[in-house]
């Protein structure tokens, strides 16, 4: 007997998508990864800094006042990275309406405002022996906190509505009409005249920072990087046990009546 061939059925990709983001396996995969990850995030920060702060030659023009951007850096970097991680959880969201997306974003949100809030702290702190002045309307300065009024925008947006779903949805449009400040932070310095420096490494030539200089803050962006996700996953671990506990309660109070 002939049989016709067995054809992929429609929505595979998504379904496939959606059985990799199991709350379930979610659970049991990140409780194995995030020991070793905050393990790592540790020692990688600590060394970081330490070499940044004890070991790596202060700026000819500088000083010691160059140090801090070992803190610097790398919060303006995680403060980027994490929007694009918010942005693409809200794409996943709104499109294929992935299970962990929107609980994935939630957390995210907040932790992008505490790096980007460090990043504006630790600049003002850097530009006030600098230009001699704690905050200037510069190009760079403003976009940046453009970005963490994205990031506060966002959690007031997610939190807002009695339906989850609606916040959610609200918050998922508002972080990738956002997206459009990112190249704007990134070229700043190139588009116009402004008072911050452009970026000492590039991807298109080589670094202009001294080597000694670059190992340790490599270093420590990596240790920051490793840290942000670690605690995004700590507080998607609890939102999801948070969600189930939830339904386990409502079931009950269900089963009572």
């Amino acid at each position: 007997m002939q049989t016709s061939p067995v054809l992929p059925a429609r929505g595979a990709p998504a379904r496939s998508l959606h059985r990799f983001a199991n709350p379930g396996r979610f659970l049991r995969i990140s409780g194995r990864v995030l020991p070793f990850l905050s393990a790592a995030a540790l020692v990688l920060t600590l060394a970081g800094l330490g070499a940044g702060l004890f070991l790596a030659p202060a700026d000819w023009q500088q000083g010691d006042a160059v140090r801090i951007m070992y803190v610097h850096v790398p919060s303006a970097w995680l403060a980027s990275f994490g929007y694009v991680a918010l942005a693409v959880c809200s794409l996943l969201s709104l499109v294929w309406r992935h299970p962990l997306a929107d609980l994935a974003a939630a957390e995210i949100s907040p932790v992008g405002a505490g790096f980007t809030a460090l990043c504006l702290a630790t600049g003002s702190i850097w530009g006030k022996p600098m230009w001699g002045a704690w905050w200037v309307w510069d190009a760079r300065l403003t976009s940046v906190l453009v970005l963490f009024f994205l990031y506060l925008g966002h959690v007031a947006l997610v939190r807002a509505f009695d339906d989850p779903q609606r916040g959610y949805r609200a918050g998922a449009i508002l972080a990738l009409v956002g997206v459009v400040n990112l190249p704007i932070i990134k070229f700043s310095v190139d588009w116009w005249n402004t008072l911050h420096q452009p970026a000492s490494i590039g991807l298109t030539g080589s670094p202009t920072m001294h080597f000694d200089m670059l190992w340790p803050l490599a270093v420590a962006a990596l240790g920051y990087t490793l840290a942000f996700m670690a605690i995004v996953i700590a507080r998607t671990r609890a939102a999801v046990l948070e969600r189930r506990i939830h339904g386990l309660l409502m079931a009950r109070a269900e089963a009572v009546r």
